[in-house]
């Protein structure tokens, strides 16, 4: 989710880049810089904190002579935010400048490799092994160099790259991260986005995986990694500057959904080598992890919930006792630990205040604190003894669905990570939900292609005044989660329930046309989960039904189904989720609700 902007033409490059990169603001970021090749050499500028701070640094651009140049917002996954570890990042000898969005997996091992060999690095970040890589092995052809660096390079990049010995090229290329080339008269452009060139050009190629592009003032030629020309066809644009800023989605919150496969891919990806879960900058010992007599899992709203699902897979699989509070709650119950207890702290932000409040008071009572966030250098990664990032990027839809999911996917890495520690999995279990681990983002993938299922029930049913969700075990834990996201986005009425709790109480609240979802994707609950939809259907509910796919029965007992892949039980939420995700967007979008800023929200909740 960082900002890409590359400029070369006639103009002065820098007040371009910060007008583009200022159209990018919405992305969220922590950083940004810019390169500017000069007389000099390539001039750099980088500050941490708003784009202002940069601009009046280089006084809106005035102070970077020069017509060709590079710059970036950072969203920091690796190195806390910071002047040094903004982008762009350059080679030690001066050669190069990069600027970089996505992760690089194996940075740690490129980067030894190099410093073994003599490089010496100044920053944090994955992005200098880059540019540190396009100076270690130029040996005078930059299509090859290039080549030779990104078959080194395993993750995710677009890269944007200018260099001391082509005062008059800009070059780029991509691997599942964005990067679009705008073309001008007399003047071309890269970048991560469309906002960010639209007021220059409408006329764009979008870069494949691996194509290598190289831009001059008037031209733009593209090359495979064999260097051989690649003919590619020009798009012109007809969306508006907002439209632009979401992708097309007319939400936020539908482009952050369809975000999931690659932010939960980006999340697990480089914690998964030689085919077992790597975590490192987790420095639990397998001793310490056996002295914890329980873990403690605090959290807020969608967090809570991600919670909720670690119970179900930590009890099962790690046979560990597992107490999870509403962080609001944790302090004021005197709860029971201590230097035996495991504390979790999960929260997107990272400055949760009630969430923060919480991991005070198992640190003085002397727990072990490890989070899950999504800021880097955030309060709560900072107090915590160990961190685990998730990798969704920002979020600009106060609803929670990136977030929700990349923290799941850490919570899978987690489970796998300790259950081997503890020796509580075999390597056959290991490798199977390894092997499932990394099939979940091509499977939300395959959901999201028929979204169209989804809005068409929502279609029928959009102005019900109460719903209700049900499920039992981690479909239990995924209906708190699909009861919220309906009521936070559509101001409907909502509640989820265990359904095994429906006789004691809520049953009385069925009636004729009372629209109950109820997940049945555990195949070891199914039959109960049937006997709980016949008890509402003879009441007279409308029944949305979500099963797996080997669960065609479900159909003859409920209105309509929808179908997720077959998965082990405990990642099933992170399929689950996806389709609850979409019934919300489409119901609230037809109540014609701000579904992006709903109302008396917050996205970050730093008080309490």
């Amino acid at each position: 989710m960082c900002g890409i902007v590359g400029y070369i033409g006639d103009n002065q490059a820098a007040p371009i880049l910060l007008e583009g990169l200022e159209k990018l603001e919405y992305r969220g970021y922590d950083s940004a810089g810019v390169a500017v090749f000069s007389e000099n050499g390539i001039r750099v500028a980088k500050a941490k904190g708003r784009l202002r701070v940069l601009s009046e640094l280089i006084e809106g651009g005035k102070a970077v002579a020069g017509t060709l140049g590079i710059g970036h917002t950072r969203w920091a996954t690796h190195g806390a935010p910071s002047d040094i570890n903004s982008h762009p990042q350059t080679s030690e000898g001066g050669k190069f400048a990069v600027v970089h969005n996505g992760i690089i997996e194996n940075y740690l091992y490129l980067k030894n490799h190099l410093m073994r060999r003599g490089v010496q690095f100044v920053s944090e970040t994955d992005t200098e092994v880059v540019a540190q890589m396009l100076e270690y092995y130029d040996r005078g052809n930059i299509l090859e160099t290039i080549a030779k660096v990104i078959s080194k390079v395993e993750g995710s990049y677009a890269l944007g790259i200018i260099s001391t010995e082509y005062p008059d090229r800009l070059f780029c290329v991509r691997k599942d991260s964005p990067l679009i080339i705008g073309v001008g008269a007399g003047e071309n452009f890269i970048a991560s986005d469309i906002p960010a060139i639209l007021s220059h050009t409408r006329d764009i190629y979008r870069l494949k995986d691996n194509e290598i592009a190289v831009l001059t003032r008037d031209a733009v030629e593209f090359f495979n990694p064999d260097a051989e020309p690649v003919e590619k066809t020009i798009e012109h644009i007809e969306w508006d500057i907002e439209a632009a800023e979401k992708g097309g989605y007319e939400h936020f919150m539908m482009k952050e959904i369809c975000e999931q496969p690659k932010a939960v891919r980006d999340t697990i990806a480089p914690r998964i080598r030689n085919g077992r879960v790597v975590l490192d900058d987790i420095t639990l010992t397998a001793e310490q992890l056996k002295s914890f007599t329980k873990i403690c899992i605090v959290a807020c709203g969608t967090a809570y919930h991600v919670g909720v699902v670690a119970k179900y897979a930590f009890e099962e699989l790690l046979r560990i006792p597992v107490e999870v509070d509403v962080a609001s709650e944790f302090r004021y119950r005197k709860p029971i630990i201590d230097e035996h207890t495991l504390m979790i702290i999960i929260s997107q932000s990272g400055e949760t205040a009630d969430t923060l409040a919480a991991l005070r008071e198992a640190k003085r009572a002397g727990c072990r604190v490890l989070s899950i966030v999504n800021v880097v250098g955030s309060t709560i990664a900072n107090e915590s003894d160990d961190v685990i990032y998730t990798w969704a990027g920002p979020e600009i839809s106060v609803a929670s669905t990136k977030a929700y999911s990349t923290q799941l996917a850490v919570i899978y890495l987690l489970t796998l990570y300790i259950g081997e520690k503890l020796g509580r999995l075999s390597a056959e279990e290991l490798d199977r939900y390894i092997d499932e681990l990394q099939q979940i983002p091509e499977l939300i993938e395959k959901m999201l292609a028929h979204k169209e299922n989804i809005q068409f029930f929502a279609s029928r049913y959009f102005n019900a005044g109460d719903m209700y969700f049900i499920g039992r075990n981690v479909d239990y834990a995924a209906s708190l989660e699909a009861s919220l996201k309906l009521k936070e986005i559509s101001y409907i009425h909502s509640e989820a329930y265990a359904a095994g709790e429906l006789k004691h109480g809520p049953i009385s609240l069925i009636e004729d046309g009372t629209l109950v979802i109820a997940l049945a994707t555990d195949g070891r609950l199914f039959d109960k989960m049937m006997s709980n939809i016949r008890e509402v259907k003879a009441r007279g509910a409308v029944v949305l039904g979500l099963a797996t796919e080997d669960r065609t029965e479900i159909a003859e007992q409920t209105d309509m189904v929808f179908y997720i892949p077959k998965i082990s039980p405990f990642m099933l939420p992170s399929l689950s989720v996806i389709p609850m995700q979409l019934f919300a967007y489409y119901v609230a979008s037809m109540k014609g609700c701000d579904i992006d800023k709903p109302r008396n929200l917050a996205k970050s909740v730093t008080v309490e």
